[in-house]
């Protein structure tokens, strides 16, 4: 994904939550895909097979590489935690696969104060021949650990998706 994709998603999602605020919105008149929570089961109107990740068969041997994505929403919480400790946060991730038998394998998550690295893979297994058909799909993830008011680097693999959480007014 180059740089001006980036710039035009990140826009473009900025565009939409301050529209929403600025008309008094409330969060679930956002579009779906910025609602915290809000899930599509099976396919959605845009083509995306919501996926979740199963445990690869033990007796099969597998290749592993990054996986593919293309567009990323940072949905954080409405609320704060009711102590104040700060909001839960998860990411709605789109991608393709690039054949038929591709599928995710796992996600690991790692942050250092307002730096989140996420590593998602794929797996294919070895040696068999596999249609070549694009897989659209979208996975949900929620973020470790709850996040205060400011801005944050959220690292996907090889891409960045800086996103900010504001302060609730009380």
């Amino acid at each position: 994904m180059n740089t001006r994709t980036i710039f035009h998603l990140l826009s473009s999602s900025a565009i939409v939550l301050l529209l929403a605020s600025c008309a008094g919105l409330r969060p679930t008149e956002l579009p779906p895909d910025e609602q915290f929570g809000h899930r599509f089961e099976g396919k959605a109107a845009d083509g995306r097979e919501t996926i979740v990740i199963r445990a690869p068969e033990t007796e099969i041997e597998y290749v592993h590489f990054p996986a593919v994505h293309d567009t990323v929403h940072v949905r954080p919480a409405v609320a704060e935690s009711p102590d104040g400790a700060g909001t839960r946060v998860e990411v709605l991730i789109k991608g393709a696969f690039p054949d038929s038998c591709t599928e995710l394998d796992s996600v690991e998550q790692e942050r250092a104060a307002h730096i989140l690295n996420v590593k998602l893979q794929m797996r294919r297994q070895r040696g068999v021949l596999c249609a070549t058909v694009v897989r659209p799909y979208r996975f949900y993830l929620l973020l470790e650990g709850l996040y205060e008011p400011g801005h944050y680097s959220l690292k996907i693999n090889d891409s960045s998706h800086p996103f900010v959480i504001r302060a609730v007014d009380r």
